[in-house]
Order: C-alpha cells, then structure tokens, then sequence
C-alpha cells in the first residue's frame, strides 16, 4: 500500500497528496499525521490537494477528521490547492469540512498558519499582564 509523505518545514507539517486517495490510504495517512504532530510538536498542518481531480464522501470526511485530531493535537490544518471541482463537490455533498481553513496555495497557508500562530502568542500575552495586575506586587504600585 501506498502512503502519503508528511514533510516537516519548521513548525508545520506538509502533506501532499499525488496519489489516488483510496480509503486505505486516507486512514493511514489520519494515523501518520497523528503519529507525526505528537513526535515533532509541530503546531501546523498543511494538506495540499492540489493534485487531486475528485474528492468522495469518504476522503471530504477524513480530511474534515484529520483537522479534529490535529486540533487536539493542538495543531491547526490548513487545505491548499483545492480545486474548483472539487470545492463543487465538497459543497454538493454536504461537507462543510468544519475545522479546516482553506488558502490557495502552500505559501499562502503557511502565511495563514503564523498570523494564527502569531495571535495566539498576543493572546497569551494579553492573558500575562491580567495576571500580573493581579498580584500584590502590581495593586501595591
């Protein structure tokens, strides 16, 4: 069986798809993926569809179920490269493919990925200082 590669750029994880995606194949690659974001902590996730004509049902609701394990995983994943095809039929089918944000292609999810990443990091900082008003050190300034 074939598996699909899962490169690691930095703090994301590349996956692109060039190969038919059979139902074996999208569940090792859920399996690889999950295997892969815990073992490196990488804290993005890029699948590139780019090369794929047709999506199914089965394929739309595992890239929709890789997303939910990635967030848990605490990594967000970003869909590149899909084409208007298969946008079409995802949205025929009723796949709304919750949890996934969507950019055309690579450089632009990986841009999508660090402003997230980027606001994140804001809002800790924004939730550092509220604690820091609170300790007595800062009521007594």
């Amino acid at each position: 069986m074939e598996r699909v590669p899962v490169l690691k750029i930095g703090d994301i994880l590349l996956v692109s798809i060039q190969i038919d995606m059979e139902d074996q194949v999208a569940l090792q690659l859920q399996e690889d993926l999950a295997d892969r974001i815990v073992a490196t902590g990488c804290h993005g996730v890029i699948i590139d569809i780019s090369a794929l004509d047709i999506v199914d049902s089965f394929v739309g609701r595992t890239l929709a179920t890789i997303a939910s394990i990635s967030r848990v995983l605490d990594a967000e994943t970003v869909v590149v490269g899909m084409r208007p095809a298969v946008a079409i039929t995802l949205v025929e089918l009723g796949l709304s493919l919750p949890g996934i944000r969507t950019a055309l292609n690579v450089e632009l999810g990986m841009e999508l990925l660090a402003r997230h990443r980027a606001e994140e990091f804001t809002d800790l900082d924004e939730l550092g200082d509220e604690d820091e008003a609170d300790t007595p050190a800062a009521a007594a300034s």
